[in-house]
C-alpha cells in the first residue's frame, strides 16, 4: 500500500508541474482567446517547435519561424498550427520584416511549399534583427514583434574610452603586395683595388694607415726606384677606405700589393629567395631594405636575379644601396621588402580588425555606442589590409585596435544563433 500510495503521489506532483508549466507558456506567448483581430504581441520569450523553430502562439493559433541553412543559402520557412495541429501553408497568407541595426529592412513575402511557407529571400548574416510578423488565416490578422540578435554589444562612452577600442572607416584601398626576404650587405667587386707600386725599389713614406677615408688621386706613399734611385709617387685610384696595409717604411718591394682600398659608397644586397619568392620577383621592382639591429631602412630595386640556385634550392637576388653616409657596412644582416603589385580594391579593411565568431570571419561594426558582427568574405590581401568581397557596406565604421574587447563581451552574454 505504501508504494502504491508513493507512486500516485508521484504522479499528482507531476501533472500539477505540467499544468503550471502550460500556464505559464500560455501567458508568454499572449494567449488571449479567439477575438478575431489580435493586434501586435511583444514576444520575449519564444518556445521550440517541432521543427526546431521559434513558436509563436495567440489563442488557438501558432506559427513556427525556422531559419533553414544545411548546405543550402538560409531561408526562412513558417509551419503554422491550429489546436496544435499542423496547417496547409495554402490556408494563410504571411509577411515578415526585419529590421537591422543599420536601418536596413528586409521584406520577406512567402509562397506555399511542402508543409511550409518558404520565404523569398535568402536571409544573410549576421541573423541578428528586430523581427515584425502579420499572418492572415481565416480572415483573422495575426501580429508578432520580437527581438532576434546575435553578436551585438552595447558600450557607454566610459567603457568605450577605457577598454581602448579604436576604430576606422571601410572604404576603398589600394593593396601593397609585398615579398619578404633576408639578406647581407656586401661590397661590388668593382669597388676593390689593390694599390702596387709599378716598380722594384724601397718604401721611403707610407702616407696613410689602415682604416683611413681617401679621395681618388691622394698622395698615399713614396718609394725609391731601385735602378734610378728617384723617387716617385702612388696616388689613391678611387674614394674609398684603407682596408689593408701590408708594408712598413724602408722596406723592400716587388710587383706585390701595398694596399688595399674598398670604396663603400655603394654596397650590394644579396638576398635569399625560395622558388615561391622567385615566381613573384621581376628585374627593377621596388625593394625596401631595413637593418635587424637597429631599424634604419634604405630604398632601392632589384638589379639583378640569378639564373641558377644554389645547393640550397636558393636563388641569390640582389639590390645596389647608396651608402655615403656610411651606415650599411659589409656582412651586417637585412630583411627587405620587394613590392611585387599594386592592387586597387573597392573595399578593404585592417587585418588586425578580424576576429572569429560561429567560426567565421568577422569586424564588428559600430553604430552609436552598438557593436555587432558583419560575416565578410575576403579576396586578395596585403600585410596590413585584406579585400572585402561580401557581408560590409562602404562607409561602416569598424572596430580595429582591441576588438577582441568586443569579442569577450559578445561571448560573456551567451551570445547564440537560434531561430
Amino acid at each position: 500500500m505504501s508504494k502504491t500510495f508513493n507512486i500516485s503521489t508521484f504522479w499528482l506532483v507531476l501533472l500539477l508541474m505540467l499544468f503550471s508549466a502550460v500556464a505559464q507558456a500560455s501567458s508568454a506567448h499572449g494567449d488571449h482567446g479567439d477575438h478575431g483581430d489580435h493586434g501586435d504581441q511583444h514576444v520575449t520569450t519564444q518556445a521550440e517547435g517541432p521543427h526546431g523553430g521559434k513558436l509563436l502562439s495567440q489563442a488557438d493559433f501558432s506559427l513556427e519561424v525556422s531559419i533553414f541553412e544545411a548546405g543550402i543559402p538560409p531561408e526562412m520557412r513558417l509551419y503554422a498550427y491550429a489546436n496544435g495541429k499542423p496547417l496547409s501553408p495554402t490556408a494563410l497568407d504571411a509577411k515578415v520584416t526585419l529590421h537591422r541595426l543599420d536601418g536596413q529592412q528586409d521584406t520577406i513575402q512567402f509562397t506555399p511549399e511542402q508543409q511550409y511557407l518558404l520565404g523569398d529571400i535568402s536571409i544573410a548574416e549576421p541573423h541578428s534583427y528586430s523581427v515584425d510578423i502579420a499572418v492572415s488565416y481565416q480572415s483573422k490578422q495575426y501580429h508578432w514583434h520580437y527581438d532576434s540578435f546575435e553578436g551585438r554589444v552595447e558600450l557607454s562612452d566610459r567603457i568605450f574610452t577605457l577598454s581602448g577600442i579604436v576604430t576606422d572607416i571601410a572604404n576603398a584601398q589600394e593593396l601593397s603586395q609585398k615579398t619578404h626576404l633576408y639578406g647581407v650587405i656586401s661590397s661590388p667587386p668593382t669597388a676593390s683595388f689593390n694599390v702596387r707600386a709599378p716598380y722594384f725599389g724601397t718604401l721611403a713614406e707610407v702616407l696613410v694607415q689602415q682604416g683611413d677615408k681617401v679621395k681618388k688621386g691622394q698622395l698615399l706613399a713614396r718609394v725609391s726606384n731601385a735602378a734610378t734611385l728617384k723617387m716617385y709617387d702612388i696616388v689613391s685610384p678611387a674614394n674609398g677606405i684603407v682596408t689593408e696595409r701590408f708594408f712598413n717604411r724602408h722596406e723592400l718591394i716587388r710587383d706585390e700589393v701595398l694596399l688595399s682600398i674598398v670604396d663603400y659608397s655603394q654596397v650590394y644586397v644579396e638576398l635569399s629567395a625560395f622558388p615561391n619568392d622567385i615566381d613573384h620577383l621581376r628585374l627593377g621592382m621596388p625593394v625596401t631594405v631595413s637593418s635587424l639591429h637597429h631599424g634604419e631602412s634604405a630604398s632601392s630595386n632589384i638589379s639583378y636575379i640569378a639564373p641558377q640556385m644554389t645547393e640550397g634550392h636558393i636563388a641569390r637576388v640582389r639590390a645596389v644601396l647608396d651608402n655615403r653616409s656610411g651606415y650599411w657596412r659589409p656582412g651586417m644582416h637585412v630583411k627587405a621588402q620587394v613590392l611585387t603589385a599594386t592592387i586597387p580594391v573597392a573595399l578593404a579593411v585592417k587585418k588586425s580588425a578580424i576576429q572569429r565568431f560561429r567560426d567565421m570571419p568577422v569586424v564588428f561594426a559600430r553604430y552609436g555606442n552598438t557593436f555587432e558582427v558583419r560575416m565578410l568574405q575576403f579576396g586578395r590581401e596585403d600585410d596590413d589590409y585584406i579585400e572585402v568581397t561580401s557581408g560590409l557596406k562602404p562607409g561602416t565604421e569598424y572596430a580595429t585596435d582591441n576588438s577582441f574587447v568586443l569579442k569577450a563581451d559578445v561571448l560573456k552574454s551567451g551570445a547564440s544563433h537560434d531561430h
